[in-house]
Parts: C-alpha cells; structure tokens; sequence
C-alpha cells in the first residue's frame, strides 16, 4: 500500500510518516520546499512530493498512484480568519477534489477536537457536539463537513484529537520551557479539563483507521486512556517529568490574560505575524475539551499506550537530548 501523508514534516504528520515506515509501507509525503524534511530524509521508503495543500494543482500531482490518504496537513494560528480557511478548508477541498474517483482504500482526515467544542460541565463530549469557539476550531469543522460530504463516494474515517504532545512537538513544548524558567501560570486556578494524546499514539490511531473496518462517514475522538486532566494537574505533571518545581506560581485572571491576549493580537497585526495568544484563545484556556476514545479504541481496534505521566517524561528526555530543554 502506498500513502499520501499531507503535512508530513509536520509533528503528527511526521510521526504517522515514521510509523507507516516501519511497517514497511510506501510513503509519500507532500511537503512544502520550505519545509525541514530531515527527519523524513531518515525513514524506509518514504517520496517526498513538493508542493502545498492550497495549491490544486501540486495535490493532484502527490495524489497520483497512491491507495490511501492521511490528511493531516493545516495550521493551528493564522494572521486572520483568511488564513485559517485558505489552508485549513480550501486546502482540504483540494485533497477531496483529487481523491475523487481514484478508488481509495480509505482516506483518513485529521480534524480536532476543537471543532466539537468545549465541554459545558467537564463531561467529555459526543461525537455529535458541532460548537467551536474559536476561528481554528470553526475551519477544522467546516473542513470536516467537506469531507463527510464525500462519505458515499470516498471511503473515509474522521478523527477528532485531543491535546496532542511528544517528541518533536513545538506548540505544548512552550510549557516545558516556562517551567523550566522558574514559572508556572494557571488560568483562574488552573480548572479548567482537557484530554490529551500522546503523538506517536495518535498517529498510530491515523494508520489504524486505514484497515479498519468502520462504516464509511464514521468519526472518533482521540485521546488517551488517562481521563480528563486539570490545567493544573498538567502543570505539575510537567513539573515532575522536569524534576524541577517553578518558584513562581501564578494565578492568572482571566481579565489579565484577556488584556495581555488583545496586545498579542494587536502586536500580531501590526507585524503581520500569525501569533497563538488571541482573545478567542484565552477564552477557551478558560473551557474544558474533553473527550473520550473508547469508541475509537473499538472500532480501530487501537490502543492508546502511553500514559500522559509516562509520555511526558519520554518527550523531557527527547527534548533534553535534542538541546530543546
């Protein structure tokens, strides 16, 4: 079996490259020419297609000669709602657009669990849920959509992610380092819920999904087997898996944040840079996202094997080792 993996030199898109590789599968793998593919360049049997999801005409070209897709190329901030949809959306449509007619084995797309949106008392949310509360979470549900339009003429299995950290991760490594500084901020006491997956883990849910015999439009949560985990409980943990206590604690209000997050925002638009802190974000670091995999776990026939303690102590070590931390 050949794969198309989008997003590959990506973190998850990565790891799902490296664990098609070791089960000696074909890969090919659409990056942009900007991208580092070093860790690719390492792997068993993997192409590299040069070209961008937003361009139709490069993802036609990758999508020639494969049998399966992973899709799990996007972006996770945006100078402004253009962006979100240009990539996240347009890009997705491309991907679909191309797919069409190609007798598939199966295509997997990687939505999040932000296009279900926020849990209204901490219970982990239906598949059903539709309620995002910010512009990525919008895009992630207007991409799913497109897909599960197609569900009748492309075999296709949507997975929806929780929090997903690991080895090689930049956006949740941002934590790891301000502890390491000394600090450790909680929003409004640190209460708020979510579920996380560890990256290998979810990845090898993706390569699950290819052979898995689930009806065609089906869609599953993914997280892992530790239960919804309190900000601060997360803190700690990353805490103990650094070996190290911050010796400033912070409780932040989320009138403070609020303020801080527009001056991000401003400071983004002046520049002209994509930047994570937004309003909308420092809304939902108020939210809980919390979901549970156990259908997934069934229907997938996949595990999740890493505990969050144990996973977070593996990607301290991959940090340390690489010079991150």
């Amino acid at each position: 079996m050949k794969v198309l993996v989008t997003g590959a030199s990506g973190f998850l898109g990565g790891w799902v490259a490296q664990k098609l590789s070791e089960r000696g599968l074909e890969v090919r793998a659409l990056v942009r020419k900007s991208s580092k593919t070093t860790h690719l360049q390492t792997l068993k049997g993997v192409e590299l297609a040069y070209g961008a999801i937003e361009d139709a005409g490069a993802v036609m070209h990758a999508t020639d000669g494969v049998d399966a897709v992973i899709h799990s190329a996007g972006i996770v901030k945006g100078r402004n709602e253009a962006d979100f949809m240009r990539t996240n959306v347009e890009g997705t449509k491309n991907l679909l657009d191309a797919a069409r007619g190609r007798n598939l084995k199966r295509f997997v797309h990687v939505s999040s669990l932000e296009a279900a949106g926020p849990s209204s008392d901490g219970a982990p949310v239906s598949i059903e849920q539709s309620a995002p509360v910010t512009t990525y979470g919008r895009s992630k549900l207007a991409a799913e959509k497109l897909v599960l339009a197609e569900k009748d003429s492309i075999p296709l299995t949507v997975l929806r992610p929780g929090a997903i950290y690991g080895p090689r991760d930049q956006e949740i490594f941002e934590a790891f380092k301000t502890v390491t500084r000394g600090l450790l901020p909680m929003v409004a006491g640190g209460r708020s819920l979510g579920s996380f997956i560890y990256g290998p883990d979810c990845a090898e849910a993706c390569v699950a999904a290819l052979t898995a015999p689930a009806p065609s439009g089906a869609v599953f949560h993914i997280a892992d087997n530790s239960g919804a985990v309190s900000q601060r409980q997360f803190l700690e943990m990353v805490e103990g898996a650094l070996g190290k206590k911050a010796f400033i604690r912070l409780n932040l209000p989320i009138g403070v944040l609020k303020t801080v997050s527009y001056g991000v925002k401003a400071f983004g638009t002046v520049t002209g840079r994509a930047v994570m802190l937004t309003p909308e974000k420092a809304n939902m670091l108020m939210q809980h996202f919390v979901c549970s995999s156990q259908p997934a776990q069934s229907a997938l026939n996949w595990t999740p094997q890493v505990s969050l303690d144990e996973g977070l102590k593996h990607t301290v070590a991959w940090y340390r080792e690489h010079g991150w931390l």
